[in-house]
């Protein structure tokens, strides 16, 4: 049986699109992502609010499958792309149509921060001998990190806040699955833990324009200091609330 099946896809055109930039128009692409894994991206069309594609693809997608995400982008010279919506489709829906869907599909809005996905792998600990007490954080490896680029990877590096100090990894370039195995080290104060929270955040370094946010971790510092934290754990959007992972 084969392990994956064949899709045509057909990125046609656009209509009545937002304006993005100041000249009141925008640079539409299309990327075309399964899964939260980049398959395709159009040609960008310049100052234009209709803009017509006609690009086709075959999709080599995995059986299992979940869904087929086109986004809609603005390209920017200077600074990151800004995103205009998207349309996505099940698998489901996709099967239920043997014809094929060809028709307007409306765009829905995007919040990028809300886009994550993946794990990360941590140990946490406060050593109960030594003075000043320290909170030591292994970063040692995440996985299935969301694709930021358009090479279908990321540059991941993390950062670590707590007590009002904030530290960061190394950048592990062209990687959804980052190896850092580094230990960072945060001196308690008297009276810590308190409501004291340990941020986790995992960006996607970028070299011109802003970094990509790829997900976040929180802990109270007090179940830190109770025992030893360590294993996966799920990435959150951003911002997420203590609750969440008590």
């Amino acid at each position: 049986m084969a392990k994956t099946t064949l899709l045509h896809c057909r990125v046609v055109e656009g209509k009545d699109l937002p304006a993005k930039d100041v000249s009141g128009s925008s640079d539409p692409y299309c990327m075309v992502k399964v899964d939260n894994e980049v398959v395709a991206r159009t040609a960008t069309v310049w100052k234009n609010l209709n803009p017509f594609w006609g690009e086709e693809y075959t999709l080599h997608l995995p059986r299992g499958f979940h869904s087929l995400t086109v986004y809609v982008l603005d390209e920017d010279t200077i600074g990151q792309d800004d995103v205009i919506g998207k349309v996505s489709l099940s698998r489901q829906q996709i099967s239920a149509e043997p014809r094929g869907i060809d028709s307007w599909l409306s765009l829905v809005p995007v919040d990028p921060d809300e886009e994550v996905q993946g794990e990360i792998h941590l140990e946490l600990q406060v050593p109960e001998q030594g003075h000043p007490r320290v909170l030591r954080c292994h970063l040692i490896e995440a996985r299935d990190l969301a694709p930021r680029d358009l090479s279908g990877t990321s540059d991941p590096f993390a950062r670590v806040s707590c007590c009002g100090r904030t530290l960061e990894t190394a950048v592990i370039k062209k990687t959804r699955f980052p190896h850092w195995d580094e230990v960072l080290e945060f001196e308690l104060a008297e009276g810590e833990p308190g409501e004291a929270v340990l941020s986790v955040e995992v960006w996607d370094w970028d070299i011109v324009g802003k970094n990509d946010f790829l997900g976040q971790v929180e802990f109270p510092l007090d179940t830190i200091c109770t025992g030893p934290t360590k294993g996966w754990f799920q990435l959150l959007p951003f911002p997420s609330t203590t609750k969440d992972h008590r």
